[in-house]
């Protein structure tokens, strides 16, 4: 590892603490700062955050976890406009506006379904993508905010939209601020939080995803017997009521400090420091910055580059794939059909009313799912509860498959099926779903964490445009019919997926990112991850790794 000391380096400025000035140097360039003397001081605070407790980090960083749940909280927005759509297919005064007729009723051509579905994903990589660029340049806040006074004004596309065509040109435009939100969101609660909170605050957007579900479902079925255009015109209002609170609240939000000592203002990460951890004394301040500055310095020596194009050079290709396979296998894991659950049920046999009380009880499942996976990662890790999640997933989708060859009007086979998929999204509501944003949120280096995560998230909406073509056909009665046999077809995808992750999914659990970076630097094997000790920060030491 190079020496932090550079004969060359000059002394630019000093964060005040009481337990001694920490000085940085200038090397290159004013934005590259390094420390004279991080070593034993991050060595100190990355050992205070692995003695932490679950209590401890809460009393310790209230204001961190509080910032993060409000920051994260943008993706309820996106997760209510995906359900609203996708729930619109199955709805009777959308259906009976912008539908044609058919043998069972006013439908929304399979084409169309699938355009709306496209244009949400379109734009929501057009806004990862853009979100990889802006965060870097601009911070998390800056960012957050123009993305949500821009969502204000193009609400009024979706509200008053007289038919498909300019529907889908709202659906592609509000994407690109919805996609810019999934980006920064799970990285701004990894990088808010200390070790022990981090796997609760990143999971913590599941939620987030789940009450937008629930909060959608829960309307159209309060408005379902509406017959008039206001029957979804109320829907597409609500959304109004997101953006303002949440502007106003992240105008008072910190920036990520990791951010701040990226961009070389050391200063401003020290403050930042101090409103996240409110109790921590100067030297708790001093080491933290410590143990960020020398991250950062060592995550140089391994990969200089902070480009798109650098997350696939060296190691950081192996925290890619980790990345977007997390991403991915959300869909490959069939959870594609949750998206789609409302029609699902209705197409399976049930009522549009009995479809979306179903749906709501699923995303209530959901929630109490991610309580319990809190529980589960504190104890087995990600890698373990991902792996028994990914195997049980594999076989409810078959099975249900299985029941989709009994006769349509056979009612027991109907309320079995439902019954299954209500397990199964119980199972990947606490096995996989949360952990996919514990995973992404440890598992790039801090300095292309951004970017790694707007690419990871923009697979997964590419996915979400194959997701979205094929899904449709799969279960409208005028395409290929498949109802349930559609867990044939996830299932063989969900068992491929089991095997990459026995081979390639690492275990982050209580490790620092600086920890990782050895980790991943070493070409450690995924399933060693757990047992080996390394200690990043030993200045005497150039091998970095200690065996257990």
């Amino acid at each position: 590892m190079a020496d932090p000391r550079r004969p060359d380096g000059q002394v630019v400025g000093t964060s005040k603490c009481q337990g001694g000035a920490v000085q940085v140097e200038r090397v290159n360039a004013p934005d590259i700062l390094i420390t004279t003397k991080t070593a034993g001081d991050a060595k100190q605070a990355a050992s205070a955050e692995h003695r932490m407790s679950l209590i401890d980090g809460l009393k310790s960083y209230p204001a961190a976890a509080a910032w993060s749940i409000l920051i994260s909280s943008t993706i309820i927005m996106v997760a209510y406009d995906t359900v609203l759509l996708n729930s619109f297919f199955a709805y009777p005064s959308f259906r009976k506006n912008y539908g044609v007729p058919s043998k069972k009723g006013y439908q929304i051509p399979a084409a169309w379904q699938s355009g709306l579905s496209d244009g949400s994903n379109i734009g929501g990589i057009m806004g990862l993508v853009l979100n990889g660029f802006m965060v870097d340049k601009f911070g998390h806040k800056l960012v957050g905010l123009a993305a949500l006074a821009v969502l204000m004004g193009l609400i009024f596309i979706l509200f008053f939209a007289p038919n498909l065509p300019v529907l889908v040109v709202g659906e592609i435009l509000c994407g690109i601020p919805f996609g810019m939100f999934q980006g920064l969101t799970t990285a701004y609660a990894s990088e808010v939080a200390p070790v022990v909170l981090r796997p609760y605050l990143t999971s913590y957007i599941n939620i987030c995803w789940v009450f937008g579900h629930f909060l959608g479902s829960g309307i159209l079925r309060a408005l379902l017997n509406r017959t008039d255009k206001w029957g979804y015109k109320i829907p597409f209002a609500v959304q109004w009521i997101w953006p303002v609170p949440l502007f106003i609240g992240i105008c008072f939000a910190p920036n990520s400090p990791w951010f701040l000592i990226r961009k070389g203002r050391l200063e401003e990460a020290e403050h930042s420091l101090r409103r996240l951890n409110q109790k921590a004394t100067d030297a708790e301040i001093k080491d933290g910055l410590a143990m960020m500055v020398r991250t950062n310095e060592m995550e140089k020596d391994i990969q200089s580059g902070t480009t798109y194009l650098d997350c696939f050079r060296g190691v950081d290709l192996r925290r890619t794939e980790i990345s977007v396979m997390a991403y991915l296998i959300q869909y490959l894991s069939g959870n594609g059909l949750s998206g789609y659950s409302t029609y699902f049920f209705e197409q399976a046999g049930f009522s549009p009313a009995n479809a979306f009380d179903m749906t709501m009880a699923q995303y209530a499942i959901g929630f109490f799912g991610t309580i319990l996976s809190w529980v589960l990662m504190s104890r087995f890790g990600r890698r373990t509860l991902y792996l028994v999640g990914l195997f049980l997933s594999t076989t409810l989708l078959y099975i249900v498959g299985f029941l989709a060859l009994a006769p349509r009007d056979d009612s027991s086979a109907n309320w079995a099926t439902g019954s299954l998929l209500l397990i199964y999204f119980c199972v990947h509501s606490t096995f996989i779903g949360p952990l996919l944003y514990a995973i992404v949120g440890e598992m790039p280096s801090t300095r292309l964490r951004q970017k790694t995560i707007a690419i990871a998230a923009a697979s997964w909406s590419i996915m979400g445009l194959i997701n979205a073509a094929l899904t449709p056909y799969m279960l409208n009665p005028n395409s290929w019919d498949w109802r349930g046999k559609a867990g044939f077809f996830w299932g063989g995808f969900c068992f491929i997926s089991t095997v990459w992750a026995f081979f390639r999914l690492p275990e982050g659990k209580g490790k620092t990112y600086a920890e990782l970076d050895v980790l991943f630097e070493k070409k450690i094997s995924a399933r060693k991850f757990k047992t080996y000790v390394v200690d990043p920060f030993d200045a005497t030491d150039d091998t970095w790794d200690v065996p257990k």
